[in-house]
């Protein structure tokens, strides 16, 4: 095969052919054999991420087949519904206008002297973005753009109330709440006696990471009798119990409102957690991405307005407390997860660790800066009197009104399906109903589980998958208390068809399995 290539030269065009170079070579020998999983990080092989697991996988899969045979599939349904993700926009929510105009004219800055008409504030925002950041194809500080953790601080501060006035140094544009977990485990990962407290059930991500890190994940249980409430004396009785075995802690992780749960903590519990750490001088890691994702009438309370009302009263027992608090723009009602914006506020730590994360973040070079964009744009969106306010607020109203719906729509059908019971979604995007079946009344399904190395809630979610395309996770891909079954699932898809399907095979896979009857 030959390549041609073309030159241009007054009114002549020549071609020329080059002729691919052939080796010479004489050598001779045995070629040496690929790396195996013999060969590699056993941490990255240990590592497990359920969100995308081996259900997922399998969902995948049938999506192909879908596509390349829409009409001889073989499937008794037709589409895959992913609810196994907090990703909104797969799931047909509009992007906000607000945000894709601006990120219009920022991603191509000649549109603001094109004939292309939008709204003043838009074309203001932009102009200022540009002023301060120029072009977002360059690098941006390793930190982020000063003027972007400046309008963050700004958030921060009014958000709490002005209990402690947020300082733009100790904020940090990540790419997604993600990168900045990264960071933290990475940082606090002294050895591998080194200890992380996480909520179980808890996002894979942090057992993920403790495991690429070579740390401990050290699991407290939430109470599910209690709406998923936390347990400060097992918090610390864990801590005793593992500096006794050798094992130092370093972070107790709080997801709050919750993932996979959908519970928002009580101000009570919080301050207990903030004591824990003071006390034994555990960072808390506080996971807040879900703080827009509040329903049933509870009120979002940051840990760093808690921490500050508590410094206000009392400081020489809070001043060494070190909270990284963390935000996204994935989830909320911008559900902008492919756009990767994200931050971590750091109060309390010392100028020598900040100093450490910095250079991590250096490594990187930076975020992605249209990533650090979307977030200014979420935490400063448009206000009152603003040509583009009256769209932003139906639209944004109109997302929330819709998820708080389909909550409520999802809830109650778990709530008439027989031996499920499920606590009421609080916030966040999320449903974790557990299955209530019995080994005395599910014999048949029990000797299923033991005779395919299966757990019940994986068996559920597989069969669900197989029988209506839902695709949600096990719980025991989140962690849940030996002898417990749960699952996972969004209640982002649109629409009340699948619900219905849902419910259908819910009754069907009780008849099958229960008191040893046959499947209908």
């Amino acid at each position: 095969m030959s390549v041609a290539t073309t030159t241009v030269n007054n009114t002549h065009t020549h071609h020329s052919t080059i002729t691919p170079f052939r080796s010479n070579s004489t050598a001779s020998f045995e070629p040496a054999p690929k790396i195996g999983i013999h060969d590699i990080s056993p941490q990255a092989v240990e590592a497990k991420y359920a969100v995308r697991g081996k259900i997922p996988i399998i969902a995948d899969g049938l999506s192909e087949l879908i596509k390349k045979n829409p009409e001889d599939h073989g499937l008794p349904f037709n589409k895959i519904v992913n609810a196994n993700i907090g990703n909104p926009q797969q799931l047909d929510q509009k992007p906000l206008t607000w945000y894709r105009q601006v990120m219009s004219i920022l991603q191509y800055p000649p549109l603001l002297d094109s004939a292309v008409e939008f709204p003043q504030d838009v074309k203001d925002r932009a102009r200022l973005i540009l002023e301060h950041i120029g072009s977002l194809g360059a690098y941006s500080h390793s930190q982020g753009a000063p003027f972007f953790r400046q309008s963050i601080a700004n958030f921060i501060t009014q958000r709490d109330g002005g209990i402690r006035a947020a300082n733009a140094n100790n904020i940090f544009l990540t790419s997604g709440a993600s990168t900045a977990v990264s960071y933290l485990l990475q940082l606090l990962s002294k050895d591998e006696h080194s200890g992380f407290l996480i909520p179980i059930p808890q996002y894979p991500l942090y057992t993920a990471t403790i495991a690429l890190n070579d740390a401990k994940p050290i699991g407290y249980y939430l109470d599910e009798s209690q709406h998923w409430a936390t347990n400060p004396q097992e918090i610390r009785h864990l801590i005793k119990e593992n500096k006794e075995k050798g094992v130092s802690i370093k972070a107790l992780v709080v997801i709050n409102p919750g993932n996979p749960t959908g519970a928002v903590l009580s101000r009570d519990d919080m301050v207990k957690l903030v004591d824990i750490c003071a006390e034994y001088g555990v960072v808390l890691i506080a996971d807040e991405v879900y703080q827009e994702n509040v329903f049933d009438g509870k009120e979002f309370i940051s840990f760093k307005r808690i921490l500050g009302e508590l410094l206000n009263e009392k400081p020489e027992l809070y001043k060494n407390v070190q909270l990284a608090s963390l935000h996204s723009t994935s989830k909320g009602i911008s559900g902008e997860c492919g756009q990767r914006g994200g931050y971590m506020e750091l109060v309390g730590f010392s100028d020598a660790v900040k100093d450490t994360i910095f250079k991590l973040a250096s490594i990187n070079l930076c975020s992605v800066v249209s990533g650090q964009a979307m977030v200014e744009l979420m935490i400063n969106p448009p206000k009152e009197g603003d040509e583009s306010y009256k769209l932003y607020k139906e639209e944004t109203t109109a997302i929330f009104d819709d998820l708080k719906s389909r909550a409520e729509y999802l809830y109650q059908a778990f709530q008439e399906m027989e031996d499920i019971s499920v606590d009421k979604p609080q916030g966040a995007m999320y449903l974790f109903p557990r299955l209530n079946f019995e080994p005395a009344s599910y014999h048949k399904l029990f000797s299923r589980a033991k005779n395919s190395d299966l757990l019940i809630d994986d068996i559920y979610c597989i069969e669900l998958l197989e029988y209506t395309g839902i695709c949600c996770v096990p719980g025991n891909g989140f962690g849940q208390k030996p002898g417990t079954f749960h699952l996972r699932t969004t209640f982002l898809p649109p629409g009340k068809e699948w619900i219905e399907r849902w419910t259908q095979f819910h009754e069907k896979f009780v008849t099958k399995y229960k008191d040893s009857t046959l499947f209908i």
